[in-house]
């Protein structure tokens, strides 16, 4: 996220601090699961430092990477605070980290002035294109393609994500990661 959004959303954060009275800013430690699928309340959280990451785990006890939220990120499982049901994804700590946790909600309440609730809605459709990039990706583009779009879109995250995790990210094998990340070194 620019410096300038970031510093937006940080006076957002104080806005929602004071408008959401169960709001609080928490310490996790890397490995920490702070939400579990099958959870009955969904949170909203906010990274202030650190790294997260939401995914599902499925029948056969295979990891699949949903997003990666640093600094500045939101994380969410949207459909369960939306539809008020239970959590399909987890949201773990890939780093020791410092998290808000609020209700949704905060992020278009009346007391907030009108240019902040079109910010927050902004970066919500930003988010939005991301995630749609992202599925028609996986749908059509080439695994290097899709590496290269995860760079653009996390290039903070290159040396701190495990490779393995990347690879699931990106729906391919680690070995076809390191193929990868191998001829994109060779030619650059």
């Amino acid at each position: 996220m620019p410096t300038i959004l970031r510093q937006i959303f940080m006076d957002n954060l104080k806005d929602i601090l004071e408008i959401d009275p169960k709001a609080k800013e928490k310490t996790f430690a890397k490995g920490d699961i702070i939400q579990h699928a099958g959870d009955i309340n969904a949170s909203t959280f906010y990274v202030k430092k650190g790294l997260l990451r939401s995914y599902i785990i499925d029948s056969k006890g295979k990891e699949h990477i949903f997003m990666f939220a640093p600094d500045g990120w939101i994380i969410a499982d949207i459909e369960s605070l939306e539809f008020n049901q239970p959590v399909e994804l987890f949201i773990d700590c890939l780093e020791d980290s410092e998290i808000v946790i609020f209700n949704r909600d905060c992020l278009f309440t009346p007391e907030m002035q009108k240019e902040v609730i079109v910010h927050n809605a902004q970066l919500l459709y930003r988010r939005m294109g991301v995630l749609q990039r992202r599925v028609l990706m996986l749908m059509s583009a080439s695994a290097a393609d899709r590496y290269a779009y995860f760079i653009a879109t996390y290039p903070d995250l290159f040396n701190r994500v495990p490779q393995h995790m990347i690879a699931t990210y990106l729906g391919i094998t680690p070995q076809a990661l390191s193929t990868i990340r191998g001829k994109l070194a060779r030619l650059g």
